[in-house]
């Protein structure tokens, strides 16, 4: 349950969704440009002011120190690609925070202290499927990459861990963290995904709107999975 503190970040956050996928939609450089900055940090203050609760353990509390770098990584990776039009570098330099943000999140869900069974014991496939996803993206991407083969392929081997790490976790995390983390993996695995197709294969109608709306939605479910989770 949120505190009365918290619902007014959960409404600027969508507010400014809205007014960034307004400003990409519109053609309104100045709104995309004033409304990107601001998502993360509007998040950033929604996890930190967490609903009241009967203690988490003090390993809990310290495992969102991972998820606030997460989202800091995640504010400098929103910055730089704000200008990846500019300069080749810019892209670079957003991959390398967005890469950061992945390893936060990895790290935060394997510390997830718990003696219960992994789903990927249980559905031992799921990985194979996530791996197989990933391989056939940038195998799609791969004549198109010139000088970012490399990266890219790191780039898509970490977020692909990222999500199995948060199928790994779903009987480990409570409920209903668990459905938020692995949701917003997904969602943030789509959104790179069509990041990658239209910048690197082919460039296709609303794709802005759609990159920013499912990379919204992916850090507003994770965010949500951090709280529930801090809140046990």
């Amino acid at each position: 349950m949120k505190n009365k503190l918290q619902i007014p970040f959960v409404l600027v956050f969508w507010l400014v969704v809205a007014a960034d996928i307004i400003g990409i939609a519109a053609g309104i450089s100045l709104v995309h440009y004033i409304a990107k900055p601001l998502l993360m940090p509007v998040l950033i203050m929604y996890l930190y002011i967490l609903p009241d609760a009967s203690g988490p353990s003090d390993h809990v509390s310290n495992l969102n120190w991972f998820a606030f770098a997460g989202l800091f990584f995640s504010w400098l990776g929103d910055m730089f690609l704000l200008f990846e039009t500019r300069h080749p570098l810019f892209f670079i330099l957003g991959l390398v925070c967005f890469l950061a943000t992945h390893i936060f999140y990895i790290i935060y869900f394997l510390k997830i202290p718990s003696n219960a069974v992994s789903l990927l014991q249980k559905q031992p496939l799921l990985p194979l499927a996530v791996i197989a996803y990933g391989i056939a993206l940038v195998g799609l991407l791969f004549p198109h990459l010139g000088d970012l083969k490399i990266p890219v392929i790191i780039y898509a081997t970490v977020i692909c861990t990222m999500l199995i790490c948060s199928m790994h976790l779903f009987f480990k995390a409570t409920a209903p963290a668990n459905w938020y983390f692995l949701t917003g993996a997904m969602l943030f695995v789509i959104s790179d995904s069509l990041l990658a197709i239209n910048k690197f294969y082919q460039p296709f109608s609303f794709a802005g709107l759609l990159i920013m709306l499912t990379y919204c939605a992916a850090q507003y479910f994770i965010v949500n999975g951090f709280i529930k989770q801090t809140g046990t």
